[in-house]
């Protein structure tokens, strides 16, 4: 098995195609395909599936490119640093959808060369942040933890071999447009909330609520309505007088002045909860600077802004 291979089978499930993966790499489709299947015969596994979609990791090939993406990371980095001086090195975030990641990430940017560095900034799905990091693919994550997914993160940390590190801890609250004919009431309880859609991040997998970003996402919400970006999720907020539960962490940034945050008022059936936020990193590594540089605009973002 050589880098070489390992690089080849990256390609390819990034691009889900062979054709696409061996036009990226500038090889022939017949090169590619005999690398794959020398790379399977040694390893004793199919890693892909042709399919008339593509080329799909079977569940063993998945399991394999986690494993082989985290070392052929770890060799890019090991050349960035010692051999390809001249390239750019790299940094990026895979994150929950939080304004305060996001105020973060530009001022450390601010601060680091763009010459020097490819940035990366990623609002992506609960298990992808989990994949990106585990990977290396992003050197650090944002998201939280509660008591209901406690068991599930945690798990997958560890299988990532990724260590959680805690930033602030927050009660539930309702995040919704400043019109909304709710907007004013002290506190909110569910069953205030049942003619209004309740929004949320849409997240793969048969136990996506698990995943979810929101919190007390296990409980039943007549109405609901998935995004996949905070743009659109605004104006579902705005024009259906949408809602979320959620931090209640406002942050200055334009726009901010739309939305207001209510307290979650719990009952017997549906009790509050806390979110605990933080970021994941890589277990028995050492933060890059700019990690570090990263992890201290993170709680200065936070001091910046309001809860509630």
């Amino acid at each position: 098995m050589t880098l070489l291979q390992i690089n080849y089978a990256l390609m390819i499930k990034e691009y889900g195609s062979m054709n696409k993966a061996a036009e990226r790499l500038g090889i022939s489709q017949p090169t590619l395909t005999n690398a794959v299947h020398e790379l399977e015969k040694e390893i004793g596994i199919q890693i892909f599936l042709r399919t008339h979609k593509g080329a799909v990791p079977t569940a063993e090939g998945e399991e394999f490119l986690q494993s082989a993406g985290q070392l052929f990371r770890q060799y890019e980095l090991v050349c960035e640093k010692y051999i390809d001086k001249e390239k750019k090195r790299k940094f990026g975030v895979s994150t929950q959808h939080y304004t305060f990641a996001v105020n973060a990430f530009i001022e450390t940017v601010k601060q680091f060369d763009t010459l020097e560095f490819d940035f990366a900034i990623r609002e992506t799905e609960t298990h992808k942040i989990i994949q990106d990091v585990g990977s290396l693919k992003s050197e650090i994550g944002v998201l939280y933890i509660s008591n209901l997914n406690r068991k599930l993160i945690g798990k997958l940390l560890d299988e990532h071999e990724l260590e959680f590190t805690e930033l602030i801890r927050c009660p539930a609250y309702v995040y919704m447009s400043r019109q909304h004919p709710l907007a004013n009431e002290p506190s909110l309880g569910l069953e205030q909330l049942g003619e209004y859609p309740c929004l949320s991040f849409e997240q793969n997998g048969t136990d996506g609520y698990l995943f979810a970003e929101e919190i007390l996402s296990e409980n039943n919400y007549p109405r609901t309505i998935k995004a996949t970006d905070r743009a659109a999720m605004g104006e579902l907020m705005r024009s259906l007088n949408g809602y979320t539960l959620c931090s209640g962490i406002l942050c200055e940034t334009a726009g901010r002045n739309d939305f207001v945050v209510v307290p979650y008022r719990e009952d017997t059936e549906n009790p509050n909860s806390i979110m605990e936020i933080g970021y994941i990193t890589k277990k028995y590594s050492s933060p890059s600077e700019i990690c570090r540089k990263y992890i201290e605009e993170l709680k200065k973002s936070l001091e910046n802004c309001s809860i509630g």
